[in-house]
């Protein structure tokens, strides 16, 4: 199995830095409430002092959907949702013990992260693309639904869109649930000094699901030089 960003992306946002981990094993009968709590309280406090929107990294996603033709306010970075949540409601949604912690990480290093189901990808490679417009994407709620040429998406190798606006939302095909037993889970940023929050972000994830699930897990920092994580061998 391949994960890897394609040129055409790598061209277009040269600042993005980007990680990936794969593991198995990650059920539901673990309580990671109380670790996601210490992730969320430091968002918390930095929210205390200002707003999402001041965030460099928000920032940066917001210059990048600009880019990409996307009015910023109305399409959101899945960590921008998370942290205005938390802001406006005070709590972040319970998913999945693994999805509910890799929330309370992203908003704390304020950065998406975002955790696929292995076993409802098309393998043999799930690509960062512009779409082609020929791509299906299924929503939450199980509408169909055809991302525009264009479009940055995740893709994989029958075509299906597991993504909407590069890292606006995700899909419901992949989306973690009971039924889940292997994960990708992908973090991504675009602002100054991003590499080393992806690095860190990785290193977090990978000491929670051992901690956590006592598995073992493959990840790999993505550069230019090194874009494609293999895993699953």
């Amino acid at each position: 199995m391949r994960f890897r960003h394609a040129e055409a992306i790598r061209t277009g946002f040269p600042e993005l830095a980007a990680g990936a981990l794969y593991a198995g094993g990650v059920g539901t009968a673990v309580d990671t409430g109380p670790r996601a709590a210490e992730y969320t309280a430091r968002a918390a406090a930095r929210l205390a002092h200002a707003t999402e929107g001041e965030f460099p990294e928000v920032l940066a996603w917001r210059r990048a959907f600009t880019r990409m033709g996307l009015k910023p306010t109305q399409y959101r970075s899945a960590s921008e949702s998370l942290l205005r949540r938390l802001r406006k409601v005070g709590s972040l949604p319970r998913i999945h013990p693994l999805v509910d912690l890799c929330n309370a990480i992203s908003v704390a290093y304020a950065v998406p992260v975002a955790v696929l189901d292995v076993d409802r990808i098309a393998w043999p490679l799930l690509e960062v693309r512009p779409a082609a417009g020929d791509e299906t994407y299924t929503a939450f709620g199980g509408a169909l639904e055809q991302p525009a040429p264009g479009e940055v998406t995740f893709v994989d190798s029958a075509g299906r869109a597991h993504a909407r606006r590069w890292t606006h939302r995700q899909s419901g095909l992949s989306a973690v649930g009971a039924h889940t037993g292997r994960v990708l889970v992908v973090t991504e940023a675009v602002h100054d000094g991003g590499a080393e929050v992806v690095a860190e972000v990785l290193k977090t994830v990978e000491e929670e699901v051992a901690a956590h699930w006592g598995v073992a897990t493959q990840s790999a920092v993505l550069a230019p030089d090194a874009p494609e994580f293999v895993f699953g061998v």
